[in-house]
């Protein structure tokens, strides 16, 4: 889908290039990909391994375009089992790369409501009865029980604790030096060119132009990229992997309906902090039972510290930012955050269909990684390792093409890369994992039991059935609430919030139980303050608006506002009556969590809004 002007309308005169192999998006499975192609290119002298089509007596001409500001504007705080990044850098020293460490100590920990204001099944609250009554003989403080061991399939051994945007700037460190590939940060791409059913490169966005894509003073028609190669891998929410995906349709069986958004704080630990460096602690149970947390311990007292909001949590408010201010003070976690400083704040969009959300890997003059291309694995709550390896599987299946001088067509590449990954340890794991989550659309509890017996059995036993799309998983208010709010009190508290412009979520929150958060302007502080001390959220002028309603009438007749309510930066508000939110691209940080978020159903499963290419998000390395 592009932001330019409809085709009934005059086109502007567009300028093109050539290139070997046209790249789009930069995060871990780029590194990877680029990683490993740039060292076959040249030989150990200097001159081309293989040579270029486009430019003869050169190697190939490789671009790569990124639509943050700087590479290393990514978010995630990670850690993984670094498979994939010790296997491209055997001599890897943790040291090399900032914020970078090994893994120590690692921890699940089930965490009880101090506040008893959480939604908990009545199988739940036996459950945390019996360890309140059992408190003396089990390990139970600070309203936490820390599991007696990590299970193996969640374990990350031998793992590295990463910052995502400091691997991103280190990578493309090694890159830029070598000099056989071209970064580009700062260049969003509009979409993919398409004829007759092939891919021949991508074209990138308009500036200049209006918050509709029309052109304005000083526009400037995107730059058309001709590629014999286009190698996408620009997220879950990337606009080429999305329209790819509406081109070429996903695989039969395949669907991309399981996703969380993730948010995460790092975080100057307090002096006297006991936990260690390399310190990862996997938390379930709060704040709402759905809700995953993380704290992974950086050199240096930095902490990454954040919580999962998935999309089979049935709640049509999910402000993440809320969730994750209740997270920090929980007792078990506020012991050692208490009189911390924020550093940086972010978040993201995770496509948590697995291998089940695989879409066409290949396609004549196209090739997918990452986790667009559906290498998130679940089960084992890991996603960089899977990434970068599909990078290197790519990378090995071009180099062998560009030897044999054969095309990049869809059967060419699938005996050069889909092969490959197929009998690579990212599919046999993948497919362990495929099923493993199905339990949680019958709750929290059978969901764990449903990862456990995968985990168990390598993927031979499941529960729960086929993902149903997001907005089929959200209950009313009052089905919700049931229990904590009466009816006539949510239909109060919804006309109040209306008429005030104000968060309903905070509004129900508060009267379901949950304390007021009281800010220190540390850690603690506002929305707004941890866009700018933590996001450092900005947005260059001259491009569209990449957060479109599509049919305004149909948001007019929306009473749910989920894309308000889940919006990470408060970039989505409501809007003057009748009309349909109001969109504020300067406080954007691109995380996408409002396109599976929107109820609001036009075709299919395709939803009222449309999240297009776009400029701008955060400008934060350390995420």
């Amino acid at each position: 889908m592009s932001n330019a002007p409809d085709e009934t309308s005059p086109q502007p005169d567009r300028q093109s290039m050539e290139v070997d192999i046209a790249c789009v998006g930069f995060g871990p499975a780029m590194g990877g990909f680029l990683t490993t192609l740039a060292r076959g290119l040249t030989n150990p002298d200097g001159t081309p391994a293989v040579e270029s089509a486009v430019s003869p007596g050169l190697p190939p001409q490789v671009v790569c375009y990124e639509r943050a500001d700087g590479l290393g504007f990514g978010v995630s705080g990670v850690v993984t089992r670094a498979r994939g990044l010790r296997q491209s850098f055997p001599d890897l020293d943790p040291a090399q790369i900032p914020m970078a460490t090994a893994v120590k100590e690692e921890k699940v920990v089930y965490l009880l409501d101090p506040h008893g204001a959480s939604r908990r099944s009545a199988t739940l609250q036996a459950a945390d009865a019996t360890l309140q009554a059992l408190r003396l003989v089990l390990p139970l403080r600070d309203h936490a029980l820390e599991l007696p061991y990590t299970p193996e399939f969640l374990h990350k051994r031998g793992g590295l604790v990463l910052s995502l945007g400091q691997l991103n700037q280190w990578v493309g460190e090694q890159l830029m030096a070598g000099g056989q590939v071209q970064l580009w940060p700062a260049t969003p791409v509009d979409g993919p060119l398409v004829e007759g059913g092939k891919v021949t490169g991508v074209r990138l966005l308009d500036q200049g132009v209006q918050k509709d894509g029309r052109p304005d003073a000083g526009y400037v028609a995107g730059l058309d990229v001709r590629a014999r190669l286009t190698v996408v891998a620009d997220g879950p929410v990337g606009a080429v992997g999305r329209a790819l995906d509406e081109r070429f349709g996903l695989p039969e069986g395949h669907h991309q309906r399981e996703w969380a958004v993730g948010m995460k704080v790092v975080v100057d630990l307090p002096e006297g902090c006991a936990l260690p460096e390399g310190t990862v602690l996997h938390t379930i149970g709060y704040p709402e039972p759905e809700i995953f947390g993380f704290l992974y311990v950086h050199p240096g007292r930095v902490a990454s510290v954040g919580i999962f909001v998935p999309s089979w949590m049935g709640s049509p408010v999910r402000t993440s930012y809320l969730y994750l201010q209740h997270f920090l003070q929980h007792p078990y976690l506020w012991k050692h955050l208490q009189g911390g400083k924020l550093r940086s704040w972010g978040a993201k969009s995770l496509q948590e269909s697995g291998r089940r959300g695989e879409p066409q890997l290949v396609g004549d003059g196209f090739a997918r990684i990452g986790e667009g291309s559906g290498t998130t694995n679940v089960l084992t709550g890991s996603g960089v390792d899977e990434a970068w390896t599909s990078g290197t599987l790519l990378a090995e299946g071009v180099l062998e093409l560009l030897r044999a001088g054969k095309p990049f067509t869809k059967e060419n590449l699938d005996a050069a890369y889909v092969a490959r990954r197929r009998a690579s340890w990212l599919e046999e794991e993948g497919r362990v994992a495929e099923k493993a989550r199905d339990g949680f659309g019958r709750g929290f509890v059978t969901g764990l039991l449903g990862m456990a017996l995968s985990g168990m059995t390598k993927g031979l036993v499941n529960l729960g059935s086929e993902p149903v799309p997001s907005h089929e998983r959200f209950e009313s208010l009052e089905e919700w609430y049931a229990g904590k709010i009466p009816g006539t009190e949510i239909d109060r508290l919804r006309a109040e919030c209306k008429a005030k412009n104000t968060s309903l979520h905070a509004a129900l929150m508060k009267a379901a139980g949950w304390p007021d958060i009281v800010y220190d302007g540390q850690l603690l502080v506002s929305h707004q303050d941890a866009l700018l001390m933590g996001g450092k959220v900005q947005a260059p002028a001259g491009y569209a608006d990449h957060v479109v309603f599509r049919q305004p009438a149909v948001c007019a007749r929306c009473g749910s506002r989920t894309c308000i309510e889940i919006c990470s930066a408060q970039a989505i508000a409501p809007g003057e009556p009748g009309q349909p939110p109001a969109f504020d691209r300067e406080k954007c940080v691109h995380c996408g969590a409002c396109l599976w978020n929107c109820t609001q159903v036009l075709e299919g499963e395709t939803t009222n809004l449309a999240f297009r290419a776009g400029a701008g998000g955060l400008h934060s390395a350390e995420n």
